[in-house]
C-alpha cells in the first residue's frame, strides 16, 4: 500500500484555467504548467528561467491518441518562446516544465531525464512523441543517478495531478480484478480503474457492427482501426496494444461491435457482473 502525500498547487493568477505551480513540499522538483496563451505573461517570473526538462502537450487533428515534444533547456522560458514561434511543431497548447526549486539541475541532469522521460514515454504508450530525433543520454555516476530517479519519481506524480498522466501505466501487470467480454467471436479482458475501463492487448472483437449499432460505436470503432490500435486478424479485429475507454460500455461495445451496458457485459471469472461487484457490492 502506497503512503499518502500532500501536493501544493499555487494559482499565481488566481485562476484554475491559468498557469499552475506544483510541488511535494517535501521535495526540490517543481513543475509549472503553462497555458500556450499565457506565455508571453510568465516573462516576469524567475520559475521557468531556470535548467530543466520541458514537456509540450496537445493533440493533432488526425492522431487519436495526445501527443507529446520533450525537451531539456538551460533557461527553459527561452526554449519555449523559440517553440511558441515555430510554425512546425503548432500542435502544443499547454507546457509543462520541471524544475529544480533548490537551482540543483545541472546540463547533465536535464539531458539524462530527457533521454529518460522519452524512453519512458515509448515504453507506457499513452502518449504519440512529437520529437524528431532520440534525445541522447548524459553519463552520469550512479549515486546521482539515484537521485534523478528520485525526482523522476516526484515529477511522475506532479504531472498526473496536474492531468497529465504521461508515466503511469493503463493497466497493473498485477490486476487483481480481471473482467471478460464475450460474443459471437468477441473475448475480451479488461481492467475496471480510476481513470476508465481498461481493454487488454490481444483481446479479440466482433468484425462487423450490428444493425442496430449506431454510429457512435461506428466511428468509435473506425477510430481505432484507422490509428492502428484495432487491427483485423482473419475474421476479427483484435487489439494490439492496452487502450483506454472513458466507461464500461463504450470498452463493451467496440468488443462486441453493438450497443452494450457495459456494467453487465463485463464479468469476472466467476460470472459476476461488473455492476454486482463495483455498484452493488
Amino acid at each position: 500500500m502506497e503512503l499518502g502525500k500532500t501536493i501544493q498547487i499555487y494559482m499565481p493568477d488566481g485562476s484554475p484555467t491559468s498557469v499552475k505551480i506544483a510541488e511535494i513540499t517535501t521535495r526540490i522538483v517543481q513543475v509549472i504548467l503553462i497555458p500556450r496563451s499565457k506565455l508571453n505573461e510568465m516573462n516576469v517570473r524567475e520559475e521557468p528561467k531556470s535548467v530543466g526538462i520541458y514537456f509540450l502537450f496537445g493533440k493533432s487533428d488526425i492522431d487519436g491518441k495526445p501527443n507529446v515534444y520533450i525537451g531539456e533547456a538551460e533557461n527553459c522560458y527561452d526554449r519555449l518562446k523559440q517553440h511558441n514561434r515555430d510554425t512546425t511543431k503548432d500542435f502544443w497548447n499547454v507546457a509543462v516544465i520541471v524544475v529544480s526549486k533548490t537551482a540543483s539541475f545541472t546540463k547533465s541532469h536535464v539531458k539524462f531525464l530527457e533521454s529518460y522521460c522519452y524512453k519512458k514515454t515509448l515504453e507506457i504508450g499513452r502518449y504519440k512523441l512529437e520529437n524528431g530525433n532520440i534525445p541522447t543520454q548524459s553519463s552520469l555516476p550512479e549515486p546521482m543517478i539515484a537521485d534523478l530517479m528520485d525526482n523522476f519519481d516526484t515529477m511522475k506524480t506532479l504531472l498526473s495531478a496536474l492531468g497529465f498522466p504521461i508515466f503511469e501505466k493503463l493497466s497493473s501487470n498485477e490486476a487483481q480484478e480481471i473482467f471478460y467480454c464475450k460474443g459471437k467471436d468477441a473475448l475480451a479482458k479488461g481492467e475496471f480503474t480510476n481513470e476508465g475501463f481498461v481493454v487488454f492487448k490481444d483481446s479479440i472483437c466482433n468484425l462487423v457492427e450490428s444493425a442496430t449499432a449506431g454510429n457512435w460505436i461506428e466511428n468509435m470503432r473506425k477510430d481505432l482501426k484507422e490509428n492502428g490500435i484495432l487491427i483485423q486478424e482473419d475474421s476479427v479485429l483484435k487489439f494490439v496494444e492496452d487502450h483506454i475507454f472513458s466507461s464500461p460500455s463504450a470498452a463493451a461495445g467496440t468488443v462486441l461491435a453493438r450497443r452494450a451496458n457495459g456494467w453487465t457485459e463485463w464479468k469476472d471469472v466467476s460470472g459476476n457482473t461488473l455492476d454486482q461487484i463495483k455498484r452493488q457490492g
